[in-house]
């Protein structure tokens, strides 16, 4: 799995996005904050509701500078045909990755090799392309947006605050911590 603190891998995909298809590079993905959102398959059960919710919180994220990218193994031409005939997937208006070589869900190391799908796991990689947040669930556990909106903030906090950490559960606008020799065992 890509560790944090690695590159982004490269890749060169087709996307689906805002009824087109386009092209997608590891270079295309920096300078801002970017989500990779990998799901086992389109037309599915867990990875719709997913899909979804990332949709209802994409203006926030869009807002902190943040690009969502959602990528399973289908072809872009599938997440075309998921997102006109699916009311869900309807509502997404970030661009949906098709990696059906496997090159972007291989080089993040999230293949399930014996059903050629992706794992369900989250990177977010900061500007530099540099992964910040690494994560993966169970096919059977859907994510949450929300916590991802969360985590986003945290990441870009202490991007910008040099020597200051967030703690457990921390939401923007609470106290942080700067750690020193005065605050071991005191917490």
């Amino acid at each position: 799995m890509a560790n944090i603190g690695q590159s982004i891998p490269e890749f060169k995909v087709q996307a689906f996005h805002n009824g087109e298809f386009r092209e997608v590079t590891h270079e295309d993905v920096k300078g801002k904050w970017s989500i990779f959102l990998f799901y086992p398959a389109d037309f599915t059960f867990v990875c719709p509701t997913e899909l979804e919710d990332m949709a209802k919180y994409y203006e926030e994220l869009k807002g902190l500078g943040v690009e969502v990218y959602s990528v399973s193994t289908d072809t872009h031409f599938s997440h075309k045909a998921w997102h006109d005939t699916s009311e869900a997937i309807g509502k997404i208006q970030y661009p949906m990755l098709g990696d059906p070589t496997g090159v972007v869900t291989r080089g993040f190391g999230v293949m399930i090799e014996e059903s050629g799908l992706a794992m369900r796991g989250t990177f977010l990689a900061d500007p530099e392309g540099v992964i910040q947040v690494a994560e993966i669930h169970a096919g059977g556990i859907g994510r949450s947006a929300k916590d991802m909106v969360r985590k986003v903030k945290a990441a870009q906090y202490v991007a910008t605050h040099d020597g200051e950490v967030c703690p457990a559960a921390w939401e923007e606008g609470e106290k942080t911590l700067a750690p020193s020799l005065d605050l071991v065992g005191k917490i």
